[in-house]
């Protein structure tokens, strides 16, 4: 029997990237226990609040199910919550999850509602039922390489499954500006994959504002309990990838549609939907959910709404703390992820310099590695940026 007995159960992190840090420590300040699990060492493990870390085996892997049930016997982890901040992990738990449960206390949804969310063709034909605005999308793509539609250029193509379709490709998407590159990404996807996991949209134009926003929510058999809102103002990939500064807003005409799609899913849990504004009609069109926290999930925390500590306070049947308002205007920053993309933007045109350096002298700004106190993990991130790049 393990050492580790803490007086409560606790959280077991399960991915340390950036999004687990945020959570550990959201968790960790308010006294819960932490334990961190990964495929690989990762940031979250040299936390002060992460108590214990162990390498698992691929989270999409049914192994990793009795690794799982393996960690609760030898560590007595009996009722700890299983708080996911990868896709592959949240499909396994939901799939495994009757299982599961009879160790860990589990949030994340039942798989008929994870296969409505993570299959995008599910989801965007519910939005399309219920009057949710949505991108002219195709579901079959070599039907639209016979040109029998009327279809507007540049496209988008994509994974139905997106993070299985990343690791495939190596590419989040594929833009297409004309008939001849559409054919040639087809072509492409198809040496990896069979083509019937990808699915086309038109793309929506960028103006220079339209920048992608996430409306975040916890919710209880499809009633949101509470909601934040933030927007993606740099990322990278360019346009459609992973944020490296962002800022919290809000936006009405969001909430209205994100509470009637989550209703429509009886949605329990935290998720975080995603929209971008077509400027061609101003309309809020959704793009995809994620039935977890998110990768900037600390900027919602440092607006006055903890959602891991919401998560752990609803398993544990405590009561529950709804903010009814949140702050806007503070704004968060990966400040080495950010400064590497940022310069390659300027480089390619994509980044006005003077738009980048005013955006470092905001104020209300939430650092997504470095924190007072908390100093370890910032140094990890940049340690293996310089391994990989094999500076010493």
């Amino acid at each position: 029997m393990s050492q580790f007995q803490p007086e409560k159960p606790g959280v077991i992190i399960i991915e340390g990237h950036v999004q687990g840090l945020s959570n550990t420590r959201a968790l960790g300040i308010e006294g819960i226990p932490v334990i961190v699990i990964d495929t690989r060492s990762c940031i979250a493990r040299y936390s002060k609040f992460c108590d214990k870390f162990f390498i698992c085996p691929p989270f999409i892997e049914q192994r990793f199910v009795s690794f799982l049930i393996d960690l609760c016997l030898k560590e007595g982890l009996k009722d700890w919550l299983l708080l996911p901040s990868n896709d592959h992990a949240v499909y396994n738990i939901s799939k495994n999850k009757e299982i599961l449960s009879k160790y860990y206390k589990i949030i994340t949804p039942s798989i008929d509602i994870i296969e409505k969310i993570y299959n995008k063709e599910n989801l965007l034909k519910i939005a399309q039922s219920i009057g949710i605005p949505t991108p002219t999308s195709y579901f079959n793509p070599a039907l639209i390489s016979e040109f029998n539609l009327n279809i507007r250029f540049p496209l988008i193509t994509r994974g139905k499954f997106g993070l299985s379709f990343y690791k495939k490709t190596h590419h989040k998407a594929y833009i297409s500006k004309d008939s001849d590159l559409f054919k040639s990404h087809l072509k492409e996807i198809e040496n990896c994959q069979a083509l019937d996991i990808a699915f086309t949209q038109e793309f929506i134009p960028f103006d220079g504002s339209n920048r992608t926003i996430s409306f975040t929510a916890f919710c209880i058999e499809g009633k949101v309990k509470t909601y934040w809102m933030g927007r993606k103002l740099r990322d990278h990939p360019y346009q459609f990838g992973t944020a490296t500064f962002s800022e919290s807003i809000y936006e009405g005409q969001l909430l209205e549609n994100s509470k009637l799609l989550l209703q429509e899913l009886n949605y329990t849990g935290v998720c975080e939907v995603e929209f971008l504004k077509d400027p061609r009609d101003n309309e809020y069109k959704i793009i995809e959910i994620n039935a977890r926290t998110w990768l900037w999930v600390g900027l919602a925390n440092a607006c006055g709404v903890n959602y891991a500590k919401m998560i752990y306070d609803f398993v544990n049947h405590h009561e529950m703390n709804y903010p009814g308002t949140y702050e806007t205007g503070k704004y968060w920053i990966n400040p080495l992820s950010d400064t590497a993309f940022a310069v390659l933007g300027m480089l390619h045109g994509k980044i006005k310099p003077i738009t980048y350096f005013s955006s470092l002298v905001k104020g209300n700004k939430v650092n997504a590695l470095f924190v007072r106190g908390d100093l370890k993990p910032g140094f990890a991130y940049l340690f293996s940026i310089l391994s990989f790049l094999n500076i010493r």
